[in-house]
């Protein structure tokens, strides 16, 4: 990896660690889950970054892809166990990041915390040029195991790229799976503990998206709206900024020819058995020959922080 591209994607990460603990700090009982998504959107696109994945909070037994929507009347509560899942790019280098809140009084979420969260630093100190990601699965599932809690076994971490939030190789947090880790390459490590079963499953409505490439010409769409998916990239959206801009009609005929057309992949949100919770943490992490370097561990952005970003603005 040239040096410049190595910069970049440092300032990337930087901007997504600063981002997360940003909209962790406003996590609260009574905060829309809307407005704290849109905070960090603001606060990540003003330290010059640009959202790789719409920001995702996930509350209690969802484990991830929960994104929230114009309209959504979602509001955290006291006993929330709540994730903040973030993703920032600049020129297309990924950074993805996420942390687990308790919002309970009396700490009542701490070994699930602590299970997660030590898996991941497990994870990073065994992590290197050439370690088998089955090893890293090994020492995750220990990790959480040891605090009385269940690995989910169909969640994975992953290599991200430019352009890329999920690439080769797969990292599971139990020893499954084949490849090694690579130096000159980024990785994502995420380990979920839960206190249910172990397994996720797709349920509910999708506001995540992601276009795929294509030459075909649509019927039915909105020209406008169709060009602001394609300055995606490739890279996944989220209904709420199409909606931010555009009006809803415009949006659902648009996605709709898209699905229809079988170019649109949709993400649902991923949840644990109803009742249960799930932790998750995560950093990104370049793999050089003497080891690694955790970029989402930084949370100073070259550009100073706006002063006048003091809490959530609602746009919806």
């Amino acid at each position: 990896m040239k040096p410049a591209e190595l910069d970049t994607w440092r300032e990337a990460a930087a901007i997504a660690g600063h981002t997360r603990e940003y909209v962790a700090s406003l996590m609260k009982p009574g905060a829309k889950l809307i407005d704290l998504s849109l905070a960090g959107h603001q606060r990540l696109e003003e330290l010059g970054g640009k959202a790789a994945f719409p920001l995702q909070i996930s509350v209690n037994h969802i484990a991830a892809h929960y994104c929230a929507y114009v309209g959504d009347e979602s509001e955290l509560k006291e006993n929330d166990l709540v994730k903040v899942d973030c993703g920032v790019h600049i020129d297309g280098y990924v950074a993805d990041t996420a942390m687990t809140v308790d919002l309970s009084k009396d700490g009542r979420h701490a070994d699930l915390l602590a299970a997660s969260k030590e898996a991941l630093a497990a994870a990073i100190d065994l992590a290197g040029p050439d370690v088998e990601v089955v090893e890293i699965g090994r020492v995750v599932e220990k990790a959480i195991r040891a605090r009385g809690k269940n690995p989910i076994r169909n969640l994975t971490g992953h290599g991200v790229g430019q352009w890329q939030v999920h690439r080769a190789p797969q990292i599971p947090s139990v020893p499954s799976g084949r490849g090694r880790l690579k130096a000159g390459t980024c990785v994502a490590i995420e380990p979920f503990a839960t206190d249910g079963p172990g397994l996720i499953n797709e349920k509910g409505d999708a506001h995540v998206f992601m276009a795929k490439k294509s030459g075909k010409k649509l019927k039915g769409v909105d020209g406008k709206v169709l060009e602001a998916i394609r300055e995606f990239n490739g890279l996944p959206f989220g209904s709420r900024d199409l909606l931010l801009h555009f009006p809803y009609e415009a949006v659902s005929s648009t996605l709709n020819a898209m699905l229809r057309a079988n170019l649109l992949m949709l993400y649902p949100p991923l949840v644990e058995k109803k009742g249960t919770f799930v932790a998750q943490f995560e950093h990104t992490l370049y793999v050089h020959d003497g080891g690694v370097e955790v970029l989402t561990a930084a949370t100073e952005p070259s550009r100073a922080v706006p002063e006048r970003s003091t809490g959530p603005v609602t746009k919806a």
